[in-house]
């Protein structure tokens, strides 16, 4: 069976959102165009850091191109899309892997998400050398969702996704963890129930 790639060029939406209440939320990341719809699970830490990184390769190509560039510098201003995701919600895969790309020819912000894969290898060089392998093989490789992005699509999506992730739980005014609706046993309370 050939590798599956779903592939979105310049997506009409390109999202983070979750499902579930905070504490119990599942990520996904979300691309649409016309009725196509694709929607891949991942972590909270990768959301962000997603986020963080795509904010942080837009301003390097903003540096390197001394403000010449079509990135904006800021998430645009326009209305935000604070909509929830398109449902319903189907997941396609668990994402494992992330990687990031600027292509200068087409001002474009590469995205790619690969799907979760279990490998078994006797030593780390041979669980990297298998993973390379994996990652890199274009026909059997793990399921991929793939989409290309303005610098301002990207933009609003870092600035959109970093709410998300900063929309969950308050953290413990003491010990930052986060707070359930019921409480936490917070360790700086030396092991009492502290109130949300």
């Amino acid at each position: 069976m050939s590798r599956q790639v779903f592939l979105y060029d310049q997506p009409e939406r390109f999202v983070a959102g979750t499902v579930g209440l905070p504490g119990r939320r599942t990520f996904f990341l979300q691309a649409s165009a016309g009725s196509r719809v694709t929607s891949v699970a991942l972590e909270k830490t990768q959301v962000a850091a997603l986020a963080e990184r795509m904010d942080e390769l837009l301003d390097e190509v903003v540096r390197r191109s001394g403000g010449s560039t079509v990135v904006p510098a800021l998430a645009p201003t326009e209305p935000a899309d604070t909509a929830p995701l398109d449902t319903p919600v189907e997941e396609e895969f668990r994402v494992g892997t992330m990687a990031l790309a600027w292509d200068g020819e087409d001002q474009r912000m590469i995205v790619e998400a690969q799907a979760l894969v279990e490998l078994d290898a006797e030593s780390e060089e041979d669980l990297a050398e298998a993973e390379e392998r994996l990652l890199q093989d274009e026909e059997n490789g793990p399921p991929m969702l793939r989409v290309r992005l303005t610098g301002a699509q990207a933009r609003a999506f870092a600035k959109r996704a970093l709410d998300v992730v900063n929309a969950g739980r308050p953290p413990c005014p003491l010990c930052s963890l986060p707070l359930d609706p019921e409480g936490h046993v917070c360790p700086r309370q030396n092991g009492y129930r502290r109130g949300a």
